[in-house]
């Protein structure tokens, strides 16, 4: 195979967008040809087949030789049975199962490293009988297990089979879609000999940011907890007593030359982060930062430079994208349930006094905005896309007097193009507004907090309740769509499962298979550029700021 550009040639009869913008979405970092019946695979380094009638004009002959060299094919469906076929797919089809609802599961194979234990589907599917090719996925039926989607290399490339039809967005479930997408890559995937290193700069203490890395770490497949660096003693010890196998380091310096680390997390206070941010790149570090990225536009423009001037890379634990809520929400918009969305609303607070810790310290945390303003603002550009042109934010001092970040502030987004966004942190509300209110030219969606009290009888202390930051549970969301002719339906919705570690596998996924980071460098230097923007507009009365990219 040639060593040039990635081609991936999907053949497919279907002239539905959708359908073939989930085809092309299997061959990520590609560029992707839709063909009807090619008589040969040609120069591609990659093949998709929608369906055993687009084999018709191949012959199994001149696709083996093509798989032979290196050549990577999918075939989604039933597989054929006659002209040598069998031998080049690896497996025979078994008696198809109706549509229905089936939960796959990886069968253990590297290619299924990190995607979830459990994937459900709604199709119709061609059971696999593998006469040599090993499973990827499969599922149970009664008693019985059942291979949907199997792998066989041949000479230096491989051919994958996934016995399913891909009907009611089937190809759309992400995990299904990443197995999938790594089968077609130029090389095939192989199982990582030693984890990478991770090593987690400011500690903390238990339940912080610091020991959720190193539990996520541990968890991951191909990542595991390193070391540890605090400038407390006793967090450093505490550190250690929670992850025996971890090395403790007082600074930062010890901990980005310690060779066991290849990724450097960096879990300290904002006004920290460019610069041990920085220390760590220029040792040669992967770097994982905390949100903010760092506190101004300037810094992450530097950060960004360096991470490309050693070729390391650079990302922040955006690990609210992973909300059961918010992905409930993205499904909706990408789906168009809601129409063109042209407004989003945000809210966090209460009417309580802030906490005591460096969060509510200007100097430290670079102000209000910078804490739960970088992962709503980090939101709002994921639903809406592009980039605002202005910027305006109001902001009020009026009842918490012994912290100096503000009590209440409003961050409000306006696009070239008239869509618009607001952001309201408060501890003066007491009455809270939805977490969510999201418009679009289908109809309306609301999230409601719901917030987690639990009750109990001590034997010692009595009747004890606990009462959990508000923004812990996700919200109840309610999308109210209109109906031509028949008014306002509503729908109440379902919330996935919490996907666990879902940031740190896809760290995985990237460092060691090259997959997409989800948050980049590039998407954190955006946020940044806002959160300044809003800080100096609310610091300086409420301007209206022009802003760009």
């Amino acid at each position: 195979m040639t060593s040039g550009d990635k081609r991936t040639i999907v053949v497919t009869s279907a002239s539905d967008p959708r359908r073939r913008a989930e085809l092309a979405a299997l061959a990520p970092g590609t560029s992707v040809t839709f063909a009807g019946r090619p008589r040969e695979p040609g120069d591609a380094t990659a093949m998709v087949i929608d369906g055993p009638d687009a084999l018709d004009s191949l012959a199994a002959e001149d696709v083996s030789r093509w798989v032979r060299r290196g050549g990577r094919l999918l075939l989604v469906g039933t597989p054929p049975v006659g002209d040598g076929w069998p031998a080049l797919t690896g497996v025979a089809p078994a008696p198809g199962l109706p549509h229905a609802e089936y939960v796959l599961s990886p069968d253990g194979d590297p290619l299924t490293e990190r995607v979830a234990d459990e994937i459900p589907i709604v199709d119709a599917l061609s059971p696999l009988d593998p006469l040599g090719a090993r499973t990827l996925l499969q599922t149970i039926v009664g008693t019985r297990d059942v291979h949907v989607v199997t792998h066989h290399t041949v000479g230096d490339g491989a051919v994958t089979v996934a016995g399913l039809s891909g009907s009611d967005g089937a190809l759309r479930s992400k995990p299904l879609a990443t197995v999938l997408g790594r089968a077609l890559q130029s090389a095939p995937a192989t199982r990582t000999p030693t984890a990478l290193g991770v090593g987690v700069v400011g500690y903390g203490s238990y339940g912080s940011m610091g020991y959720r890395h190193g539990i996520a770490s541990d968890a991951t497949t191909g990542l595991g907890l390193t070391a540890i660096a605090d400038a407390d003693p006793e967090r450093r010890a505490a550190g250690v007593a929670d992850f025996p196998h971890a090395r403790a380091h007082a600074d930062t310096g010890s901990l980005v030359s310690d060779d066991a680390v290849d990724v450097v997390v960096i879990a300290t206070p904002p006004v920290s982060h460019a610069k041990l941010a920085a220390q760590a790149l220029r040792a040669g570090r992967h770097v994982v930062v905390e949100k903010p990225l760092c506190l101004t536009a300037a810094d992450a423009e530097r950060l960004l430079t360096l991470a490309a001037e050693h070729d390391r890379m650079l990302t922040v634990h955006q690990n609210r994208r992973w909300d059961p809520d918010f992905l409930a929400i993205r499904r909706v918009v990408e789906d168009g349930m809601l129409g063109e969305v042209f407004n989003v609303e945000t809210f966090v607070g209460g009417f309580e006094h802030p906490c005591r810790a460096w969060h509510s310290e200007v100097s430290v945390s670079g102000g209000a905005v910078f804490d739960w303003g970088a992962h709503h603002l980090d939101w709002t550009l994921t639903l809406l896309g592009g980039f605002p042109s202005t910027v305006q934010s109001t902001a009020h001092k009026r009842v918490w007097h012994d912290v100096t970040n503000v009590d209440q502030l409003r961050v409000r987004l306006r696009w070239a193009d008239g869509r618009e966004a607001e952001f309201v942190d408060s501890t003066l509300a007491a009455v809270r507004r939805p977490k969510f209110y999201i418009q679009g030219t289908q109809g309306t969606l609301v999230g409601q907090y719901r917030p987690v009290r639990t009750e109990r009888v001590d034997p010692r202390d009595g009747y004890v309740v606990d009462e959990h930051h508000h923004a812990e549970a996700p919200a109840d969301l309610l999308l109210a769509r209109h109906e031509p002719g028949l008014g306002i339906s509503e729908t109440r919705l379902a919330l996935p499962a919490p996907p666990r570690h879902a940031f740190h596998r896809n760290l995985a996924d990237h460092l060691l298979l090259g997959e997409p980071l989800a948050v980049t460098a590039d998407q954190a230097r955006r946020i940044v550029v806002l959160l300044e923007a809003a800080h100096r507009s609310g610091q300086t009365g409420g301007p209206e700021l022009a802003v760009s990219a």
